[in-house]
């Protein structure tokens, strides 16, 4: 006797589980502008290669006989696929069931497909749309009663941060547990205009009193509270963009320079940008009026692998730009002082940036290469109210800490504590300088009058003075000063910086191949 019927009632109820909230609730969300979850999951995988787990659990239906009626899906899928040939844990929230909210069944499923990940040592995407937690207000009448909150499973959400890749794309509103979900990753989308992020949307906050309430329009109340415009410039979330398929693009690009796991070494691609390839248009980037500013991406861009570079973060922490790029096909972290903004000065989260992503290429054992114009931790009223100090010495403890190769470039400026933070010096410098190079314990320009005062009274022509004063001390703080001394290991010619990239990332693949 075969087991046909069976068979059948495993169609019918895989059939249900494909409508997911129904034909009007899933016209509804793409009348959004939004994708359903099961298009967001072919979208973002390998074709054809996603391979659900738990498909059919939900909340089933009966009649008095116990057949089965119906079934609402879990708000929730999850299963194995492939992202750039490689595996990896796929997720998407439903908000076409109960906007995505947990109902019979979702805490177990979302439990397993974070267990699934740093059990299997497998990267996990989140596609998060709606609270992603537990009930409402009307699921207290229903419990008859009310509990001290607590998420099953959130010990598994902490572990996968410490041991695989995590990759989170807001894909619309997303509150509670979804918000804290979005942000438990190591790389974050949001896509503007659809996702909005807050621990409590709009009718919550309005229930607070007048003073809460934002605009009576819904959308624009939840672009107010949390789009994409206020998370990607606080640091909440890395990344924004214009639709799903750049966020699917951008998510599967990110993986592309990380390993499976901690403890595996990123794959090294195959390049075919030659090695010694030498721009003419370093040598004019930096220009001799150290108050002139120039672009350090298109220093990145000249340096780097050819269309390599992927930056995270650019709308936060704008003084040091954070990307990953390739040289000679070994993938690198990068950290880039950006001297359009605040002159490179590092203020709390500029320091609060740099500290996460050396921590994330510490992590995932990714070479650090640091080009640095940095005139100092920002200072004034604003600095020290942010506590500013704070949060650099924090990216300092981060950087002495990294156990990665480092290798840093002084393109111009690296003054005081935070000039010291570019590097560990205690341990081998592997820097090179440009004849730009501009250093020391404190700008020179700004102090002459006070460190000279008395010479300056004294003088006929104080003017002069001053003048003949900065004179010999241009020729002190020449940067071949400091090389004559040992201070610094090297002073290049820019043109070489590409090939002395190269060659350090050679030697750092060599030693982290040696420890894996």
């Amino acid at each position: 006797m075969g087991w046909d019927k069976e068979l059948e009632e495993l169609r019918h109820r895989e059939a249900l589980a494909e409508q997911m909230g129904g034909a009007d609730k899933v016209a509804r969300q793409h009348g959004r502008g939004k994708m359903d979850a099961r298009a967001r999951l072919a979208a973002l995988c390998d074709d054809g290669t996603f391979r659900e787990i738990g498909k059919i659990a939900g909340r089933g239906s009966y009649d008095e006989d116990g057949n089965l009626t119906g079934v609402l899906p879990a708000p929730f899928l999850f299963g194995k696929a492939l992202v750039n040939g490689r595996p990896v844990v796929a997720t998407a929230d439903d908000f076409t069931i109960r906007g995505g909210a947990a109902d019979a069944g979702i805490s177990r499923k979302m439990v397993q497909a974070e267990k699934m990940a740093h059990e299997l040592k497998l990267p996990i995407i989140r596609m998060i749309d709606g609270t992603g937690g537990g009930g409402s207000v009307k699921t207290l009448e229903q419990i008859g009663a009310t509990y001290i909150p607590a998420v099953p499973g959130w010990s598994d959400v902490v572990k996968n941060l410490d041991t695989v890749p995590v990759v989170a794309l807001a894909l619309g509103p997303t509150a509670g547990l979804g918000a804290a979900r979005t942000v438990a990753s190591h790389y974050s989308i949001m896509v503007k205009g659809l996702s909005q992020i807050f621990a409590a949307g709009p009718a919550v906050v309005d229930g607070l009193g007048e003073a809460y309430k934002s605009s009576t329009d819904h959308q624009q109340a939840k672009e107010d509270l949390g789009g994409s415009v206020i998370h990607t410039r606080n640091g909440v979330v890395d990344d924004e963009v214009g639709s799903e398929a750049e966020a699917f693009a951008r998510a599967r690009h990110f993986l592309s320079f990380m390993p499976e796991h901690v403890g595996q070494l990123a794959r090294r691609s195959h390049c075919t940008d030659p090695v010694h390839r030498r721009e003419e248009a370093l040598l004019s980037l930096v220009p001799r009026d150290p108050k002139a500013v120039y672009s350090m991406r298109r220093c990145m861009e000249m340096v780097f692998d050819q269309g390599t570079v992927f930056e995270i973060g650019r709308m936060w922490g704008r003084a040091c730009i954070t990307a990953l790029a390739r040289l000679d096909g070994c993938p690198v972290m990068v950290l880039a002082s950006d001297p359009s903004y605040l002159g490179g000065s590092w203020e709390a989260k500029t320091s609060e940036k740099v500290e996460r992503f050396v921590k994330l290429a510490d992590q995932f054992r990714l070479p650090i290469v640091h080009l640095v114009d940095n005139p100092g931790f920002m200072i004034g009223r604003e600095a020290e109210m942010a506590g500013t100090i704070r949060y650099g010495v924090q990216a300092m403890n981060a950087i002495y800490k990294a156990s990665v190769p480092l290798a840093s470039v002084v393109l111009r400026r690296a003054y005081g504590i935070a000039g010291s933070a570019m590097s560990n010096a205690e341990t081998y410098q592997y820097r090179y300088c440009w004849p730009s190079g501009d250093w020391g314990s404190l700008p020179i320009a700004g102090g002459l009058e006070v460190a000279y005062k008395s010479e300056l009274e004294a003088a006929d022509d104080p003017a002069a003075e001053l003048e003949a004063i900065r004179a010999r001390l241009d020729k002190v703080t020449s940067p071949f000063r400091s090389a004559e001394r040992f201070n610094v290991e090297d002073i290049i010619d820019p043109r070489d910086t590409r090939p002395l990239l190269c060659e350090f990332a050679s030697l750092a693949w060599r030693r982290l191949e040696a420890e894996s």
